[in-house]
């Protein structure tokens, strides 16, 4: 299904139900209830073909509201179901699944992981170079401490 909203899905329960008794609707019908919106109109229509619920009859043209609209089996049974606002309902209900499906969860999962161990590596390694700078340091500042004490006691002897 397309994605529809609420408002959209109203619309076309209601324009189902508008067929009636005979299970049909002429295009000035359809027009009065959609308000002579015929832009609309025609795309409700498109939907409810795309659909199979109904059957088209006296089409003119590519962008024009057909003569007659007949409403299928399929489509009484449709609405009898609770139409599009049950369908809309439904897909309201199930949970939303972030990122996609689970297998592309477990995919991306495991790179996350792959790439924590990464970094994890990477800070191990730089921590290690951080500890030899840090004796080298520690070894340069002793051989300074060393030499001016040398320094100071071949000076005073």
């Amino acid at each position: 299904m397309t994605e529809l909203n609420e408002y959209e899905c109203e619309m076309l329960d209601a324009m189902l139900e508008a067929f009636g008794i005979p299970d049909s609707l002429t295009r000035t019908q359809l027009l009065k209830l959609f308000d002579g919106d015929e832009a609309t109109a025609f795309a409700m229509v498109q939907i409810l073909s795309w659909e199979g619920l109904i059957k088209e009859s006296g089409n003119h043209g590519d962008y024009e509201l057909p003569e007659k609209l007949i409403l299928k089996p399929k489509g009484e049974k449709f609405l009898k179901d609770g139409g599009f606002s049950r369908r809309y309902q439904l897909e309201q209900q199930k949970p939303v699944e972030v990122g996609g499906t689970l297998v592309k969860l477990q995919q991306q999962n495991m790179r996350l992981q792959t790439e924590k161990l990464a970094n994890q590596s990477e800070i191990s390694r730089l921590e290690k170079q951080i500890n030899s700078y840090r004796t080298r340091q520690y070894i340069w500042w002793a051989l300074i401490a060393i030499a001016l004490i040398l320094g100071y006691w071949l000076g005073h002897r």
